[in-house]
C-alpha cells in the first residue's frame, strides 16, 4: 500500500500545477494550511490564549494534525479537535501513547529522521533543540520540526527551536517554498537568530510564529521585519484568524 501511495504521490507531484497553498493563523504557533485538498493544523494552542478569543473554535476542521512536542502551549486543544474534526494526530511515539491513552486512537507516530507518505504528501520529520513535556509532567519525548511535501509546493515547520546547525542539512536537502521559525526569543531562538537560521535552510519565505502570546516573548514587529528586510528575506508576522495564500 505505501509503494502504491507513494507512486501515486509522486505522480501527482510531477505534474501539479503551480498551485499556492491557503495558511490561516489561530495564535502562537497554530496554523492551519491547506494542501492538496487536505487541511493540516499544526500545534493546537487557541482557547487558553486571550488573544485567539475570537477564534470561531466549533468551526474549525482538519484533516491531519501535527504536533511538534508536548508543551502545553502546543497540545492544549490537541485532544478536543482530534474529537471534533476526526483528524489524524501525527506525532512522537510518547505523545502518541498520550493521546491514545486519551481515547484518541487515529494517530501516526514518528521520529526524527524518519518520513512517511499520506494522501496529502510527504512528512520529513526533522531535529528541534527544546525540551517537551506533556501538560500532565509525563514525558514528551523528544522535540522536532516537519518538512511537508506537496503538490503545490514545500514548506518547513521548524516547532519550538533553537539555531542549530542541522538545519544547514534543510538547506542541502530540498528548496522550501516558506518556513515557519519562532521568533518571540526567551524560550526559542529570536528574531537574530531566525534570520540566520532562514540563510541556513536557504528560505527567503519566513513567517513569524511563538510571539507575542506572553510578556517574555513580545517582539517589535517593526525592527523584526527591518533585520528580515536587511537580509534579503520577507518576513510574514500574521494577524491571529488571518488568512494569506503563499
Amino acid at each position: 500500500m505505501l509503494v502504491t501511495l507513494e507512486a501515486c504521490w509522486l505522480k501527482t507531484l510531477i505534474f501539479a500545477s503551480s498551485i499556492s497553498m491557503l495558511i490561516t493563523y489561530y495564535g502562537h504557533s497554530c496554523f492551519l494550511i491547506e494542501v492538496n485538498g487536505k487541511k493540516l493544523l499544526f500545534d493546537p494552542f487557541i482557547r487558553p490564549n486571550p488573544k485567539a478569543a475570537h477564534i470561531d473554535f466549533a468551526s474549525i476542521k482538519a484533516d491531519y494534525i501535527l504536533v511538534s512536542h508536548g508543551h502545553e502551549d502546543h497540545t492544549a486543544d490537541l485532544v478536543d479537535l482530534a474529537r471534533q474534526t476526526n483528524a489524524m494526530v501525527i506525532c512522537n511515539w510518547e505523545i502518541h501513547q498520550w493521546v491514545q491513552n486519551k481515547g484518541i486512537i487515529k494517530t501516526h507516530s514518528m521520529n526524527i529522521g524518519g518520513h512517511w507518505i499520506f494522501d496529502f504528501g510527504k512528512v520529513k520529520c526533522v531535529n528541534a533543540v527544546h525540551s517537551s513535556s506533556l501538560p500532565d509532567g509525563t514525558y514528551g519525548g523528544n522535540p522536532m520540526g516537519f518538512l511537508v511535501e506537496a503538490p503545490e509546493g514545500k514548506f518547513y515547520y521548524a516547532g519550538d527551536t533553537a539555531l542549530h546547525y542541522d538545519m544547514k542539512l534543510i538547506g542541502d536537502y530540498k528548496k522550501m517554498n516558506f518556513s515557519f521559525l519562532p521568533i518571540g526569543n526567551n524560550y526559542t531562538m529570536g528574531v537574530d537568530n531566525a534570520v540566520i537560521a532562514s540563510e541556513f535552510i536557504r528560505c527567503d519565505t519566513i513567517i513569524g510564529m511563538h510571539f507575542d502570546t506572553f510578556d517574555p516573548i513580545k517582539i517589535d514587529h517593526k525592527e523584526a521585519m527591518q533585520k528580515f528586510e536587511q537580509a534579503g528575506k520577507e518576513l510574514h508576522l500574521m494577524k491571529i484568524g488571518e488568512t494569506i495564500e503563499l
